[in-house]
Formats: C-alpha cells, sequence, structure tokens
C-alpha cells in the first residue's frame, strides 16, 4: 500500500467542505489530536471490548463496536437501545474521556452547533470488508442535538443520503482526522458506510475506526 492511498498524518491543516444546509466535513479536523484519541479508545475497550451486536433481524453487524460515556448503544435480537450498562456484565459504561467530549464540542461549534455536550460515544472498529447500511440515527431524545462522526485509520467511503432512504447518497471519501457534523434539517438523513478497502495505515494497521458522538438523553 503506497503512501498515497491514505493522508499524510503529519499533515494537520484544516478546512471544511460543507454538504448541506446542517452538515459539514471539518477536513483533518481530529488529525493533530490522533494520538491522544487513539489512547482514549484503548483506554474504554479495556473495559467494554468490541464486539459485533446484533440486528433485530438477527444478522450479525459487520463492524465491531464498543461505547464509552453515560449511555451505550446497543442492538440484539430485542432493538436498538441505548443503555446506561455494558449488556455484556451490567456494568457501567467506562467514563467519556475529555478528549473525546471536547473535540466534539469544539467540532459543533465550528459546524454552527453551540453548547453541544455528548452523553454516549459508539466506537466503530472497521476491517476490511466490513460496511454500514444506510441508517437514520434517532433513537435519541433529543433530534435537536448534532451527530459529530470522527475517522482514523484506513480512508473509507461515506454515503450521505437524504430523508428518505431511496434517495441515493452522496458517495463521500473521508480521511484519518476528518470530521463530519450534521443536524437541523440535515439531522435525519439516511447514512452509512460503503465496504472498506484492504490497506495499511501508520497508525491503526488494516483498520479504521469511526467515533459517533452524540447526545442521548
Amino acid at each position: 500500500m503506497t503512501a498515497e492511498l491514505f493522508n499524510d498524518i503529519t499533515d494537520t491543516s484544516t478546512w471544511q467542505e460543507r454538504l448541506g444546509p446542517g452538515s459539514v466535513i471539518l477536513r483533518r479536523y481530529a488529525a493533530a489530536s490522533d494520538t491522544a484519541l487513539l489512547a482514549a479508545i484503548e483506554d474504554a475497550v479495556a473495559t467494554a471490548p468490541f464486539r459485533h451486536m446484533q440486528t433485530p433481524g438477527g444478522f450479525t453487524m459487520s463492524a465491531a463496536m464498543s461505547n464509552c460515556g453515560d449511555y451505550g448503544w446497543t442492538a440484539d435480537t430485542d432493538g436498538y437501545r441505548y443503555s446506561a450498562t455494558d449488556p455484556l456484565n451490567d456494568r457501567a459504561w467506562p467514563a467519556m474521556p475529555e478528549t473525546l467530549s471536547e473535540l466534539a464540542s469544539r467540532a459543533a461549534a465550528a459546524a454552527g452547533f453551540a453548547a453541544f455536550q455528548p452523553d454516549v460515544c459508539l466506537i466503530n472498529r472497521y476491517e476490511p470488508g466490513a460496511r454500514m447500511s444506510l441508517h437514520q440515527d434517532r433513537d435519541e431524545a433529543d433530534l435537536t442535538q448534532p451527530i459529530v462522526s470522527v475517522s482514523l485509520g484506513l480512508p473509507m467511503t461515506f454515503l450521505f443520503g437524504g430523508l428518505r432512504r431511496k434517495e441515493r447518497p452522496a458517495r463521500i471519501e473521508l480521511q484519518h482526522g476528518d470530521v463530519v457534523v450534521w443536524g437541523g434539517e440535515d439531522r435525519l438523513r439516511y447514512h452509512g458506510v460503503a465496504p472498506l478497502k484492504d490497506g495499511e495505515h501508520p497508525l491503526l494497521g488494516r483498520y479504521r475506526i469511526n467515533l459517533t458522538l452524540r447526545r442521548a438523553h
């Protein structure tokens, strides 16, 4: 895998790309803090290990997941929900590191959503071939709060659709350190992840980590 297929991790210049009235990409926004973010993730998954959750339809998700914060997002054959405890051990999820919450608050403010304070961070780990089908994030109590999504590791294709599933999504390449924020009238847009291509990232090897920070309650 050549260096041209992933971004230069020493380049921390940032810029914005508007996707819609309430959605924006903050390019390389998290690149400068990637080492601290990865250390925080490592601490969280030491307490709440990655696992492959099941959908209500009985399918196993290809991305491995964990959570940190006051709540965690979980899925099983009974449905999708937030819970204050990890179903694997019935213990509280690990606390959200300030590194994650502070980044999410800054990114949301940069995108036009002031005073965002996440109470959950869903941690997704993708290996080559893993994907996420188009879906809406609508399990949160207050849909006026934005979603902040941080990409680390291998590049991926983000699928950003409309308010109806049948609308064809835009295919957006995201690199290590890119942050996507969406809210307002874009809050319920369908989105997903195309199958991850194989590669080798200097910090994460053959993985991509996605942090999705939300206000669940």
